[in-house]
């Protein structure tokens, strides 16, 4: 491979690395900007007691932000914020289980060892059988240096989760980094995306169309048939929205329903 090609493909995972950070500091200013307008909420509503008004119509509205903050995957809580715990392990963690996405784009199915990756796959079938997939859209798809299409985030806009993060699991599965510092992600393979921090995956994850090259930290979890990579490949082959190398893909994607079923 000429030095160029090794050079575009390294400043494609450092623009992919950059914006998954972007994503996480932009989704803890707004918690931020939510916790000075609640301090604020609450300095009033302690005036407003001497004169007997009655505060707390509002406090549904501020209990609504905070949820919806919360459900971004955060690697770092405040002690002051609450955080989900982790669903109940029900899954056997000896068996292998499918993942079926019936899609705006066709059908896509994955195949998770419950064996090398346990929380991931719990995760993904407690979430799949209470709906929190159905009706969500892949938000981004990548066509340059690394070749991607995210999906997983209930917010569509890549800073939504479950309110909870799983631990990063299997990551040695791809061998020992390089000396670029990236493994490959063969085509097929599905990977969990994070915040660039250890340990903060939630519910989005990338299923990748093309030899792509990052770093060990995204727990590969499932492999997609060749049915599905076909799809995923002619979602990439379109290309994403306004020419860009990334973004939302012009073939929009929306994940009509999910399901996780033992093998």
């Amino acid at each position: 491979m000429s030095s160029s090609e090794q050079r575009r493909r390294q400043l494609a995972r450092e623009k992919f690395e950059r914006q998954q950070k972007r994503r996480e500091e932009a989704r803890r200013r707004n918690k931020r900007i939510i916790a000075i307008v609640a301090a604020s909420v609450a300095v009033v509503a302690v005036i407003s007691v001497s004169a007997f008004v009655v505060a707390g119509r509002d406090d549904d509205k501020d209990k609504g932000s905070d949820a919806a903050a919360s459900q971004s995957p955060s690697p770092e809580p405040s002690k002051s914020e609450s955080k989900a715990p982790l669903p109940p392990m029900k899954i056997d963690k000896k068996a292998t289980y499918t993942m079926s996405l019936k899609t705006t784009q066709g059908d896509i199915a994955f195949a998770m060892d419950a064996a090398k990756t346990p929380q991931t796959v719990n995760s993904f079938k407690a979430l799949a059988d209470k709906g929190y997939f159905d009706a969500t859209k892949c938000h981004r798809l990548t066509t340059q240096g690394i070749f991607v299409l995210q999906c997983g985030d209930p917010k569509g806009d890549g800073t939504g989760g479950p309110g909870y993060n799983i631990p990063d699991e299997n990551l040695d599965a791809l061998g020992k980094a390089g000396a670029d510092g990236s493994v490959t992600y063969p085509p097929g393979t599905v990977a969990m995306a994070n915040t660039g921090q250890p340990d903060s995956g939630g519910s989005q994850y990338f299923l990748v169309y093309k030899e792509t090259k990052l770093p060990p930290t995204y727990t590969p979890f499932g492999t997609m048939d060749k049915a599905s990579l076909k799809a995923v490949e002619a979602i990439g082959k379109a290309g994403v929205e306004g020419d860009q190398p990334d973004g939302p893909p012009k073939k929009a994607v929306t994940v009509e329903k999910a399901s996780v079923e033992k093998d």
